[in-house]
């Protein structure tokens, strides 16, 4: 949603509060899919240790820190006090803080983070440099306005087209990463967008879900991949069936 708001110009405490409902749907029906799962072949999931309530609380005491920060950074960005980059620098700010009091940060962590943090930075720097070169481009060669007026002269619906996207962005997520794929992609179909009347905010929730759709579809799902990095006694095929619910899951929870 950030880079997303920084390419469109978009405000990106809307775009966080439209995506509340779309989150807390698709967590509930995620959590529902695994309920369904595990009911039909327990052995998906078995039992863990149960623990006591005091036990609960007192694990809950450790996290306080970090509760209290998400309040007020998203508190601060839904309620207009600050922007996405100053909730940013103020999360960055509470978290050194909260390192400091708890005496975990050390000179050598600390030079880790500021040289991960820069290595992050320029990445993302040099994706967005050169997704503005190729939106400028785009645009100097006059292609959403000639593709527009072909749409236009083919006689599809809006919601025709938006379908047709949402497909291209579901093909593609199963062979792109997100990041690369928003940014080649948003130039090119974002005026289409806005010249058809949609709400920039409504497109930029909807792109969203619709690339953890494609992130996670069979044959070729790049989260599948890296799932299967993350666990090589799992098998690929056992990964690729297993994942099917929750891409169910995933489909009907975007129309929604």
């Amino acid at each position: 949603m950030v880079i997303y708001g920084i390419i469109t110009e978009t405000n990106i405490g809307k775009l966080f509060a439209a995506g509340v409902l779309p989150g807390l749907l698709s967590a509930g029906l995620l959590m529902l899919a695994v309920v369904i799962v595990t009911s039909r072949d327990p052995e998906h999931a078995p039992a863990g240790e149960r623990t006591t309530w005091p036990e609960r609380w007192r694990a809950l005491r450790g996290i306080w820190g970090v509760v209290l920060l998400v309040f007020v950074v998203l508190g601060g960005i839904y309620g207009g006090f600050f922007t996405a980059t100053e909730g940013a620098g103020f999360g960055a700010a509470g978290a050194f803080l909260f390192a400091l009091l708890r005496r975990r940060l050390t000179r050598a962590i600390l030079a880790q983070v500021l040289v991960e943090s820069a290595r992050t930075t320029a990445m993302l720097f040099t994706l967005l440099i050169a997704a503005t070169l190729f939106a400028n481009f785009v645009n100097f060669t006059s292609l959403p306005m000639d593709l527009k007026n072909w749409i236009t002269q083919a006689g599809l619906s809006p919601t025709m087209i938006i379908v047709a996207m949402m497909a291209i962005y579901v093909l593609l997520g199963t062979v792109m990463e997100e990041l690369t794929m928003v940014l080649l992609t948003i130039p090119l179909f974002f005026p289409i967008v806005t010249s058809l009347g949609f709400d920039p905010v409504w497109f930029g929730v909807l792109i969203v879900m619709i690339v953890q759709i494609g992130l996670i579809s069979p044959p070729v799902g790049m989260n599948l991949f890296v799932l299967n990095a993350l666990l090589p006694n799992v098998g690929l095929g056992q990964i690729f069936r297993g994942c099917w619910p929750f891409v169910l899951v995933m489909i009907v929870t975007w129309p929604c």
